[in-house]
């Protein structure tokens, strides 16, 4: 009888061990009983304002009648619409919890393995889907997202902008700007500078194609940079996109005249792909170097994380999507590295990005082109201002926990668009 109790009480323990190796997602998956399958993928693309980027969204519906929503990339996502229709049967009739299987294997990912150009929609295809996947995954089992992804660190996440100064050379326009930034409702006070350029009348050194700076085009590009720092002080951070303009030299010139600046991060500097040259440049600078928006898998990120090529992690959920954004980010934090999101995608894909940012121990900011307290908000539905104090609050209701506004997609449609088609 003590043998059988012991046994007994072995077993238990062991399927207590088990139970607790599961990951939060796993262990609610295995509690769900009833099965759904996928019963349709839909689209819809619509643009904030006329002259700017489309957006396309992604719907996967079920039998259970509840569904799925996120965002591909839109502008400049030639081809995206079509590629998505021309998955969606490889999800039909497939369990929707079964993420991981989906991505790899089962669904659509195996059948990419290819690198010319036309992967490129492929690729957003299938990461608008698996973020859908993620949003009804928390929807069945009525929990959010981020608690499928490990849970939160934080309940608030910090933003970053592209307000700027007319003119960084002007002085005077730099304390305009830094005063307008200041009295701003959102309260954001993380602001990321482009790369302004000498024209051609002004430097003599300038060539188009050259990804060289003359010495007076450094010069001036680094005393407009000191010129906003001057203007806004240090109670705002700022960072400096400069995507993939420069030569090596040029790089380091730059990172070396931006010390006293003091950016939260040097982002772009190099073209996309690694070489060593970015970890030249990174033990070099004296700023952190910051890069990943155009990464689409973990095997384009370990060679930059695992060489200490970059001290910032920078991806856009549209194209690495949750799946492969998780696995990033556990070899980020291996690495010891910070991690930040790039995202000009619509307010939808913003709060799918906060969502993410949460579950990340070291977490910067989340870039945003919206979030103002503008008509741009109203892509969802919403009670007062998303962005209050520079920050978003990472939404408790199932799945991504928040609600498209019909209203205002449907006055929004691309030409020959209609609502979920």
């Amino acid at each position: 009888m003590k043998q059988q109790s012991r046994r007994s009480f072995l077993n238990s323990i062991a399927s207590i061990s088990a139970l607790t190796m599961l990951s939060p997602f796993e262990s609610l998956m295995a509690a769900a009983r009833d099965k759904v399958k996928v019963t349709d993928i839909k689209t819809m693309v619509f643009k904030v304002s006329p002259e700017g980027r489309n957006y396309c969204l992604v719907k996967i519906e079920t039998d259970s009648g509840l569904f799925g929503i996120a965002e591909a990339y839109g502008t400049p996502g030639l081809g995206i619409v079509a590629a998505i229709h021309g998955l969606k049967e490889l999800y039909i009739g497939k369990d929707p919890l079964q993420i991981n299987r989906l991505y790899i294997g089962e669904g659509s990912f195996s059948r990419l393995q290819y690198s010319d150009d036309s992967a490129h929609s492929q690729f957003r295809a299938v990461n608008g889907i698996d973020n859908a996947l993620w949003d009804l995954a928390g929807k069945i089992l009525d929990v959010p997202t981020h608690s499928l992804l490990g849970g939160k660190f934080r309940d608030k996440v910090r933003l970053y902008d592209h307000h700027t100064p007319r003119d960084y050379s002007d002085k005077i326009a730099c304390k305009d700007w830094a005063q307008a930034a200041k009295e701003r409702a959102n309260g954001i006070a993380c602001h990321k500078l482009g790369v302004p350029r000498l024209k051609e009348s002004e430097d003599f050194g300038y060539d188009p194609s050259y990804r060289n700076l003359s010495s007076k085009g450094l010069r001036k590009l680094i005393e407009g940079y000191e010129n906003v720092r001057e203007a806004i002080g240090w109670d705002h951070d700022l960072m400096i996109g400069c995507h993939w303009e420069f030569n090596m030299h040029t790089a380091i010139q730059v990172a070396k005249g931006l010390e006293t600046v003091k950016p939260l991060w040097l982002e772009d500097p190099l073209p996309v792909a690694y070489n060593v040259g970015w970890n030249r440049l990174t033990n070099e600078s004296p700023v952190p170097i910051c890069t990943g928006e155009n990464w689409w898998n973990q095997a384009d990120a370990l060679p930059f994380i695992e060489s200490s090529a970059i001290d910032i992690v920078h991806l856009d959920l549209r194209n690495t999507g949750f799946t492969e954004s998780k696995r990033i980010a556990d070899s980020a934090d291996l690495h010891f590295l910070q991690m930040a999101n790039h995202n000009t995608g619509s307010v939808l894909n913003g709060m799918a990005s906060i969502h993410w940012a949460s579950t990340v121990r070291d977490y910067l900011a989340c870039e945003t082109v919206y979030f103002a307290g503008d008509a741009a908000d109203d892509v969802v539905l919403h009670d007062g201002p998303l962005c209050k104090n520079g920050y978003v609050e990472v939404p408790d209701k199932p799945g991504l926990g928040i609600e498209l506004n019909p209203d205002y997609i449907k006055s929004h449609l691309e030409p020959g668009e209609v609502w979920w088609g």
